[in-house]
Formats: C-alpha cells, structure tokens, sequence
C-alpha cells in the first residue's frame, strides 16, 4: 500500500468544494441564482464546488454572506488558508537557499513531543552527522538550482539536532536498509554516519528500526513522511512538501507507520545490519 501526499492536497481542495456546495443547498439556492446575486458568470460556482478554480478570500465573503452564514467566514479563510499551505513547491521555499528552509521548521521541532518518522532511501536529517548532510544539500542546491547556502544550511540542520537531547521529546526512527546502504557520499562519509547511528540508537528516548530488504512484507515502501505528535504530517517529494492535517489522514499515516514498525529490526539486529553496511564499504 502506498499513501500519495499529492493525493492529500487536492483531497482537502475537493473538501472545501464540498463545503461550499453544501452551505449554497441548505440555503435552498440553486447554482444559477448564487451566480446571479453575486454577480458571477454562471459557470464559477459550479467550477468552485467542484475545486476547477480555488476561492479567494472576496469569493468566500460573497458566498457565505448570500447564504446567510456570515459566520462561517473567517473558518472558511482559514480553512482555504491551509489548503494553499499543504503543498509548497520546493523551488519556491528555497528560492533564496536552504537555510531558511531549515531554520523555519524549529518551532514545530520544539513544540512537538514525539516524532514518528520513516525515511525509505536516506538517513533522516535528525540523523545526519555534517559530512552526510553537507553531501545531500549540495546536491539539492545543484539540482533545483537555488542559492549557494551549503554551510549556513549545514549549519542550521545540526542546530535542529538539539531537540534529540531534551528530556520532553521521544522519537522512533524507520529506516529501510536499502536507503540506509544507499551511498550519497564517499566511504569515509558514509562510514562515519553510520558509526553515529550505532551510538545515538542506545538512547534511552530514541528508537532506531530498520527494515532489512528481505523483509517478508505486504506494506510497501512509501515516500518519507515524519509524523509530529498526532497534530500533522510532513510528506516530502521530489519537487514539494507536503503538509497533512486532516485527522482522517493524519490516522492513515499512523497505521502506516505501524505497520512499517512492525516489519523492522531493533536494538542488536539492527546494529548487526548497521555493521554490515559498514563491511560493505570494504
């Protein structure tokens, strides 16, 4: 089974559709009449519900002041709001480098209590020694083609590691064996990252699972998704990231999550398979 993030964002943009179709019919107002008293050509109101156009905050004023529900206005925005803030090209976020990239997600890194994060073919970056992550931002600044910012990004990645040592935080980690033997980096690099994976899975507030590749398993492996308490949900692909806060999809990624768990190894068997990855760089 496999989760489309993608899939998340238009979802929540048919939902609002919906939404506003409903309030038009239990205002008892066809279509045509809302498109009348608004003065809209009469296609947008269908092209509204069905998410063909998305509304602007004016478009939402003028539907739920006709249908006699002006309260519902600032929810709406608001909710419109978000959806436009679920899918954030990565071009766009990193315009100006990574860094800021970086440094915005600190706030929600603090105030969430456990982490559940699965990452299918790299090392999570709450797990990244510098040389790790020094390799895989420089290839993300090569290949969106943004500023130059390696170091102050670097930088920032390592400052966010602070949370992994503070005693309100928890986190269990899943990694597939396939990505953790994925070589981003030189040997030494790799060789020194897993080395820091052995010693930071002896924490007491940290969990380390590995799904080996022979695996007998009927979950399939899925984008990397990082769950932050059970308040939302991050959904990386290859040209955006995506932002879950449905709790019906926010629960889908948590069973995903167990599901996941369940095929990993832990504590001795996944240190073994850590030194096997190691053996491998001969």
């Amino acid at each position: 089974m496999s989760v489309s993030p993608s899939s998340s964002a238009n979802e929540a943009r048919r939902a609002l559709g919906r939404r506003l179709k409903t309030i038009r019919t239990d205002a008892n107002l066809s279509a045509r009449e809302l498109a009348s008293r608004a003065g809209w050509g009469e296609t947008k109101v269908s092209k509204l519900q069905n998410a063909v156009y998305f509304p602007t905050d004016e478009d939402l004023r003028t539907w739920a002041t006709i249908c006699g529900v002006p309260g519902q206005i600032p929810d709406l925005i608001a909710t419109a709001h978000n959806v436009e803030e679920m899918y954030v090209e990565w071009r766009q976020r990193a315009k100006n480098g990574l860094r800021a990239a970086q440094e915005s997600a600190v706030p929600l890194y603090e105030r969430t209590k456990h982490f559940r994060v699965y990452e299918a073919s790299v090392v999570p970056g709450l797990l990244q020694t510098a040389e790790y992550a020094r390799a895989m931002i420089r290839k993300g600044i090569s290949y969106l083609g943004i500023p130059d910012d390696t170091e102050e990004a670097v930088a920032a990645r390592m400052s966010r590691q602070g949370v992994l040592y503070r005693d309100s935080h928890t986190f269990a980690f899943l990694l597939e064996e396939s990505g953790l033997r994925s070589r981003v980096a030189d040997d030494d690099v790799m060789a020194a990252q897993y080395g820091h994976l052995l010693k930071v899975s002896t924490s007491p507030r940290l969990s380390l699972g590995v799904i080996p590749t022979n695996a007998r398993r009927e979950m399939y492996s899925t984008e990397g998704f990082w769950i932050f308490d059970s308040e939302r949900v991050i959904v990386e692909i290859l040209t955006a990231e995506i932002t879950v806060t449905q709790p019906r999809e926010i629960e889908l990624y948590e069973r995903t999550f167990v599901e996941l768990a369940s095929l990993a190894v832990y504590g001795a068997d996944c240190r073994s398979l850590i030194a096997s990855a190691i053996t491998s760089l001969g």
